[in-house]
């Protein structure tokens, strides 16, 4: 019953990913923090789960031609030097603190998205 309850996790969680296109983290490292998991484990598990996710995201919007390739890999490759860099910063950082700072990432991130015009 276990593994039935993480496949319908990640099937929410891949529709929320490919529909905002936040990545599904912003819902799986919460969950798996509310499931007893810690923080470093709920990011690291997160991630793997993200990738299949976003393979999968990927090839539908590349059908709908959504996808700007060059935009996509310029980000990538800043994004490979940010992920080594947040991981080594995360194992510092108790789950405490981290669902601290996690919360006031996503309460920024509403709170520009619902004043923008």
């Amino acid at each position: 019953m276990n593994e039935l309850k993480f496949i319908l996790l990640g099937i929410l969680v891949g529709i929320a990913a490919s529909f905002t296109g936040l990545g599904g983290g912003f819902l799986m490292v919460p969950l798996l923090i509310y499931l007893g998991y810690q923080a470093q484990q709920a990011v690291g598990t997160s991630f793997l789960a993200i990738l299949i996710i976003s393979i999968s995201a990927l090839l539908a919007h590349q059908k709908l031609s959504n996808v700007n390739y060059k935009l996509g890999f310029l980000l990538g490759i800043g994004g490979i030097i940010g992920a080594q860099v947040g991981a080594r910063l995360l194992e510092n950082v108790d789950t405490q603190m981290f669902k601290k700072i996690f919360a006031f990432v996503l309460l920024g991130l509403a709170t520009y998205l619902f004043f923008k015009k």
